[in-house]
């Protein structure tokens, strides 16, 4: 069975920092990219980072440019997000997927086959 378990949210000050977790099983975790989604309040989901399969490229949304960074060990099939600076408007809910086409596809939710039941990040003072 394919699962993908996310871990390492939580309520943090602005400015904090957090770093999630997806922990992979079920599937040959190095062949496949992978991406973090999140969907913030009221809002439809958007992709915040995205990593090929041997860690060689990488792509950011525009908002988390230099305070997030994607990576990923294959050898534990794990993936992560470190995040920090964190501001109110990083307030979301935090998704791991996996990307059977490849990050060279533009952005569609539709173009995942799996997702994780998502970890909360809340910034806030």
């Amino acid at each position: 069975e394919i699962q993908l378990v996310e871990s390492g949210g939580g309520m943090v000050q602005p400015g904090g920092s957090l770093r999630l977790s997806c922990a992979a099983s079920g599937f040959p975790f190095s062949r496949y990219d992978m991406s973090w989604v999140r969907q913030r309040p009221g809002k439809d989901r958007e992709l915040v980072a995205e990593i090929s399969s041997d860690a060689g490229s990488t792509n950011y949304l525009d908002s988390v440019k230099g305070r997030f960074t994607i990576s990923r060990d294959n050898a534990k099939n794990a993936l992560y997000l470190q995040m920090s600076s964190l501001k109110p408007e990083d307030t979301a809910l935090y998704y791991c997927a996996r990307d059977p086409l490849g990050i060279t596809v533009p952005y569609n939710m539709i173009k995942y086959d799996y997702w994780g039941q998502g970890t909360q990040v809340t910034v806030s003072s």
